[in-house]
């Protein structure tokens, strides 16, 4: 019986799913239409009742979108109270909505990639993959490791798409 030999393991592709920079924790929303004067303004003191009287620990590590679902004017110095509470109860806060929140962390995940490893890497990113902006997350990946890598290719081993190949 002949061995079964894995060639695409033996021929030093390194191939990336954009599954794996997904983030594991549960991403919440906050939305602060609820807290708008008859949904068109923020009044600072009853929002600076509502953060101080919310339970922020209740989204201790979570990654929490905070936007607006309604049309108004929100001040920036409300995102910038809500984003430092939930700093301050180990939350990973963002602003916008829960993919803008995915997108965020996805970002994050791709920027800690360690460069070394890809170094002179003939890398492949896998096509199809569950995440909410395929586009943003490749190209994102793209830009990180074309800096250091031999070539790029979109899809499966079997059956690629040049992207990027480094000239001698």
């Amino acid at each position: 019986m002949a061995e079964i030999v894995n060639k695409i393991q033996k021929s030093g592709l390194i191939q990336l799913d954009l599954a794996s920079f997904k983030p594991k924790e549960t991403i919440e929303v906050i939305d602060l239409k609820e807290n708008l004067w008859q949904e068109l303004a923020l009044k600072e003191k009853d929002f600076r009742e509502f953060v101080k009287e919310n339970d922020w620990s209740k989204y201790e590590g979570k990654i929490v979108g905070v936007y607006c679902s309604a049309d108004a004017i929100i001040p920036t110095w409300a995102f910038m109270l809500v984003i430092s509470k939930l700093q301050e109860h180990g939350a990973k806060g963002f602003v916008g909505d829960k993919m803008e929140a995915e997108k965020q962390m996805i970002l994050a995940n791709i920027q800690a990639l360690d460069l070394e490893e890809y170094k002179d890497g003939r890398i492949i990113i896998k096509g199809c993959s569950d995440v909410a902006h395929p586009a943003f997350a490749m190209t994102e990946l793209v830009k990180h490791l074309q800096p250091v890598a031999k070539s790029i290719m979109y899809g499966e081993p079997c059956s690629t798409v040049p992207v990027y190949k480094r000239k001698k």
